[in-house]
């Protein structure tokens, strides 16, 4: 599915989060075009006009890095987080570069940042990042199976690609983590093995949205992972392996 892409004009892309230890967030788009079906950013909708299926469309905020530039000179000292309810990392970012062209912003003023995104493509940026005094880089890895992250997250990029990217600024210096949220179908003794050497620590959320994805689980004969208590034990399994409380934190 190609997704419609419009350029817009933001009035501003730095706005008050209501994550915990996060005073602001930047969503350098509007949409996101992983698609994944449990996707909890779906409320958007209600405040974007569109009208096509969420994962189908990307608004490109063409003016955020100038917007940004303007808030920051005012902004009181925070948290900032990229993205909430977008992926900076996109297939558009590859073109506009406007989560790019934010980074070099945020590098000339003294705000911790927080990148999350399922993207390799954040690998480009690895240059900026360094540039940023207080920047860690997170990367949203749900599984260790490719069946069933093309189930969850048709368009999002392979697993196998994430952890490379994971790798790769962990060997730049760059402080990172890995946000395993929700929890799927996995593996947890191979995901563990193969996260644990690239991440400074790990945050486990198991965000029940099944209400939303409850078919495909019966579709593809995996219903016992809808099963709390199951998957309290593949939780506490991975977190073990993982380093416990001293690297883990379950939300």
């Amino acid at each position: 599915m190609n997704p419609c892409i419009r350029e817009v004009r933001a009035k501003a892309v730095l706005s008050k989060s209501g994550i915990p230890g996060r005073k602001y967030c930047i969503n350098p788009y509007v949409g996101c075009a992983h698609a994944c079906r449990y996707c909890y950013a779906t409320f958007m909708k209600r405040f974007t006009g569109h009208a096509e299926p969420w994962g189908s469309f990307t608004d490109v905020r063409v003016n955020a890095p100038e917007v940004l530039r303007r808030q920051l000179r005012r902004a009181e000292k925070g948290n900032i987080i990229i993205s909430s309810v977008t992926d900076p990392y996109q297939p558009v970012e590859g073109k506009y570069m406007v989560t790019r062209k934010c980074l070099e912003v945020l590098a000339l003023y003294d705000f911790p940042v927080d990148i999350l995104t399922k993207s390799p493509l954040i690998s480009r940026d690895i240059d900026i990042i360094l540039k940023i005094k207080d920047a860690e880089a997170g990367i949203t890895i749900t599984t260790d199976d490719e069946r069933i992250r093309k189930i969850f997250e048709p368009a999002a990029p392979p697993v196998p690609a994430r952890i490379e990217a994971l790798k790769r600024l962990h060997e730049a210096g760059i402080r990172t983590y890995v946000f395993i949220g929700p929890v799927l179908p996995m593996n947890p003794r191979a995901l563990a093995e193969q996260i644990r050497p690239y991440a400074g620590s790990v945050i486990i959320d198991r965000m029940n949205y099944t209400d939303r994805t409850r078919w495909l689980y019966r579709q593809y004969g995996i219903e016992k992972w809808l099963d709390e208590e199951f998957t309290g034990r593949v939780v506490s399994e991975l977190a073990g392996r993982l380093g416990g409380k001293r690297q883990c934190q379950i939300v």
